[in-house]
């Protein structure tokens, strides 16, 4: 028997006293089977969105908003580096075609999100899209990552908004931090700018997401000025020579695909992360004015104007210095730097990436604060997050306590520590949305024969795995090829049967994903191959948050939301959901 106790209220609440809490927790099992796979219809989520007392996010952002701000949020600094060392290492001029490729890829998955985003139109980006197709339990952990993800990533970017900062001004970054020395190493070079950049930016996001996206707006026309600037004196001072052509051609191979198609692929590889940030844009759906139109082009559009940006930049390199030449660190700084005439090229590539820094920062920051507030709401964190200011309209409990946190971080811990603990939640993220959205279009709503869908989401999953670690392992030659194609096929083939045997149950009203269910199927290879050229410490680091992310669930998430189905929380009704879309 569950124990609870009455609170002022009138509600229950298992958290009451200690005596309480521990008798709850005798019931955790049956609490568990009850709420770990738990699923709420698109109408529950927006019914709980209305019934939450108190103000709600206003409808402000169109759809040049959430272009600006996708480009924002993908286009950081770290394009200046990923570009060098995937074509040094990788890809060679051919590294051009490797950002198609990875464009294209992340279009695909990008078209994922918009189809939850347009039906779902909510603050919680991938954890709502999961939690209303296979539960509670998968939602929190999966958003519960990319919480942690953004946090890490943030607090990552904003010290390196440090380095740049110095490159711009020729000033050295020692100058910028102190080092203590009772601290351990990693955690001893402390940063004040980073804090003072990441504050800085957690109130700007708390007055207003308009006057953000304004401030987004601006940073990014510099950002984009810059990044043109670079491209034209790629193309002035650079040489097309260089794009079939080493400098040393004894000891690396000639033409445009000096590595062959696997290079042009394991290059696609490495710079598919420059492309992540847009996931960003789907969690401000609360806040547009017309989601049906809006947030398609928003996000397809911010996706498509990055990828030719991204290719421009890409030629631009590759004319400037033969492949073999290219510093994998610093490709556009260090091409001009040796250049008489032409050093202070250097400043403004430092320029234009502190502007990156700042943009992709603040959507970035933006997102993890819907993310928090929309787990708030579902009372498997405290509802403390889910506050909603009266007068800015912006969840500012979540974007204040996020920011903190943050800060924190960026305050003492060093940056080759942070990055190591980011990409994998992002990626991972990414495949459970395609994984969701396959279930949401072949499942019905009641689901009574769910198990095809199931099946078949595991067999394609195992089947991109088997072929990334054939990838990855197996030593070159002719049987390696036998084997990368025999597991294509059967890839192919299942996701035919798939295909021609299990009809579509819930096919769009609004705005849908096309090429069904290929387009989410090459999103789940893609991320499953990408996961698995993390390295082993990414995983390990994975999993101990992974773990406690599990303990809060069974130690207070589970406990919470019992309390708010107890009380009524979740059971608000409304049927016009879809009409109300329309209307807006």
């Amino acid at each position: 028997m569950e124990v609870q106790s009455s609170n002022n209220d009138g509600g229950h609440s298992s958290f009451s006293s200690l005596r309480v809490y521990l008798n709850s927790l005798s019931s955790t099992p049956s609490r568990l089977a009850r709420r770990a796979i738990s699923v709420s219809t698109s109408s529950d989520e927006m019914s709980r969105l209305r019934a939450i007392p108190g103000e709600h996010m206003r409808r402000t952002l169109r759809w040049y908003d959430l272009i600006g701000l996708g480009i924002g949020g993908m286009v950081g600094a770290g394009v200046f580096v990923t570009t060098g060392r995937a074509s040094r290492l990788y890809a060679g001029p051919s590294i051009v075609v490797s950002y198609a490729i990875a464009g294209l890829c992340a279009l695909l998955s990008a078209f994922c999100y918009t189809e939850f985003a347009v039906h779902l139109p909510v603050a919680g980006g991938a954890f709502s899209y999961i939690r209303t197709t296979f539960g509670e339990f998968p939602a929190f952990f999966t958003g519960a990552n990319l919480v942690m993800d953004y946090v890490m990533s943030n607090a990552a970017v904003s010290r390196s908004f440090t380095a740049y900062l110095g490159t711009a001004f020729g000033i050295s970054t020692s100058k910028w931090r102190f080092v203590v020395s009772g601290l351990p190493d990693g955690f001893n070079e402390i940063d004040p700018v980073a804090v003072l950049v990441v504050l800085a930016i957690t109130v700007i996001i708390c007055c207003s997401t308009r006057e953000s996206s304004k401030v987004n707006m601006i940073m990014t026309a510099f950002h984009i000025a810059f990044i043109l600037f670079v491209i034209v004196m790629g193309f002035l001072k650079g040489d097309s020579k260089n794009l079939t052509s080493p400098a040393k051609p004894e000891h690396h191979p000639s033409g445009f695909f000096p590595f062959g198609a696997a290079g042009v692929f394991n290059g696609a590889a490495m710079v598919y992360l420059s492309y992540i940030g847009y996931d960003a844009v789907s969690t401000m759906a609360e806040e547009v004015q017309n989601p049906v139109k809006d947030i398609p082009v928003g996000v397809s559009g911010s996706v498509a104007i990055v990828t030719v940006l991204y290719c421009l930049m890409a030629v631009s390199m590759s004319m400037l210095l033969p492949y073999d030449l290219i510093d994998p660190e610093a490709p556009f700084s260090a091409a001009f730097r040796g250049s008489n005439g032409w050093e202070w090229v250097t400043k403004v590539v430092g320029i234009g990436a502190s502007f990156g820094i700042l943009t992709s920062l603040l959507v970035a920051m933006l997102g993890q604060a819907r993310y928090m507030c929309v787990i708030g709401r579902s009372r498997v964190v405290p509802a403390w997050f889910a506050k909603i200011h009266h007068r800015t309209s912006t969840p500012v409990n979540a974007s204040s306590f996020l920011g903190i946190f943050t800060a924190v971080l960026a305050l003492f811990t060093d940056l080759n520590v942070l990055l190591n603990l980011v990409s994998i939640g992002t990626l991972f993220v990414f495949y459970m949305v395609a994984n969701a959205l396959i279930f949401r279009r072949y499942v019905p709503v009641e689901p009574t024969k769910p198990w095809p869908t199931l099946y078949f989401l595991t067999l394609f999953s195992v089947t991109s795995l088997v072929f990334t670690l054939i990838w990855k392992l197996a030593p070159q030659g002719k049987v390696k090829a036998f084997m990368l194609g025999a597991s294509a096929v059967v890839s192919i083939a299942i996701v035919l049967v798939f295909h021609f045997v299990v009809p579509q149950a819930n096919k769009p009203e609004l705005w849908g994903v096309p090429f069904m269910p290929w387009t989410p199927c090459v999103s789940i290879f893609l991320n499953i191959f990408l996961l698995g050229s993390l390295d082993a410490p990414s995983y390990v680091r994975f999993g101990f948050f992974s773990g406690l992310i599990v303990l809060v669930y069974l130690f207070y998430g589970v406990h919470a939301s019992s309390d708010a189905e107890a009380n009524g929380s979740f059971g608000v009704k409304d049927g016009q959901v879809l009409k109300e879309l329309i209307e807006v």
